[in-house]
């Protein structure tokens, strides 16, 4: 859209046109108090380039999720003096990417050798509704596009599939996953909001210039914190978990004489602490089995010479 010189007038289907609102929105924003009336002029109603601002302005702030009510606050506050570029520059901070991936393309036929090289058209139907394919506009006897968001779920899902896994199964554990993460993502953001950004939330007016660009700092600073936190964690459970899964498969399936047999065992807290301060949270467990084989090898020892010593005594 091309940007129409300073001091530029406009009759109402003229703005219309410039600025990609329809006339009907033009007056319904007026009746709303979201712009501002136009001048009169002799017969004729006549918009300026403040108008043509504030449409591109109302349309951004749309596009980004917010309602009218809550725009028509924000340019009231605005038109009261206070600033709204630091509001915009808090929401596009807010909006940025919060991931390094770039998206890809691939085609149909790509996507059908990666999954095994059969057309798979209820699992394409999943991912579209998945989001993780995206259809791109082609014309007609154009080869099939798809846009993907997120290169490594993908991948993901291919060596799933590789590995046996039938696409139909992937969807369905992704769709159980996506709950759970999307859960853990918005108690993530009660906690943060609870006790970093409140003191800049429940205002009775629009925070400052000074507060959104500070709030923006710690959008900045804050982001890459969920991720890490999910990272660890995750580690941190799938060691825990695949461990117990193992033993237990092992347990179940080796023969009776050399069956692992597990059981749970009470440590104080102490020992627990003094072990954790020798050789770290993750050797934990490791240690304490170790420990254990040793005393057990160095009493059948002590037994065996104990033993001996008596049999040498009776003879």
């Amino acid at each position: 859209m091309n940007e129409e010189p300073a001091g530029a007038t406009y009759r109402i289907e003229d703005l219309a046109h410039v600025s990609g609102a329809t006339v009907r929105t033009i007056r319904a924003y007026q009746d709303r108090g979201l712009l501002p009336r136009p001048e009169r002029r002799g017969r004729s109603n006549v918009y300026s380039d403040a108008h043509l601002t504030r449409l591109h302005q109302i349309a951004d702030l749309l596009d980004r999720g917010y309602t009218l009510a809550s725009i028509k606050e924000l340019l009231e506050a605005w038109d009261a003096g206070r600033g709204l570029g630091g509001v915009l520059g808090l929401v596009a901070e807010v909006d940025g990417p919060w991931t390094d991936e770039e998206p890809v393309r691939i085609s149909r036929a790509e996507l059908a050798q990666r999954f095994g090289g059969v057309p798979d058209d209820t699992a394409v139907a999943d991912a579209v509704e998945l989001g993780v394919l995206e259809p791109l506009p082609g014309g007609p006897g154009e080869e099939e596009l798809f846009l993907v968001p997120s290169p490594q779920e993908l991948a993901v899902a291919a060596e799933l599939h590789e590995a046996g896994v039938p696409l139909s199964a992937i969807a369905g554990h992704l769709r159980e996953l996506r709950g759970q993460v999307e859960h853990i993502a918005a108690r993530f953001l009660d906690f943060t909001t609870e006790h970093v950004f409140a003191r800049y939330l429940g205002r009775h007016q629009p925070p400052t210039d000074a507060d959104t660009a500070e709030a923006a700092a710690l959008v900045r600073r804050l982001r890459p914190l969920a991720q890490q936190t999910m990272d660890a964690e995750l580690a941190r459970a799938m060691r825990l978990f695949a461990n117990r899964q193992l033993r237990r498969h092992l347990g179940s399936d080796a023969p009776t004489e050399t069956a692992d047999a597990s059981c749970s065992v009470r440590i104080p807290a102490s020992t627990m602490r003094a072990v954790e301060k020798l050789v770290g949270s993750e050797q934990i467990a490791a240690f304490i089995t170790a420990a254990a084989e040793r005393e057990v090898q160095a009493r059948t020892l002590d037994t065996l010479a104990s033993n001996h010593n008596n049999r040498e005594k009776d003879d």
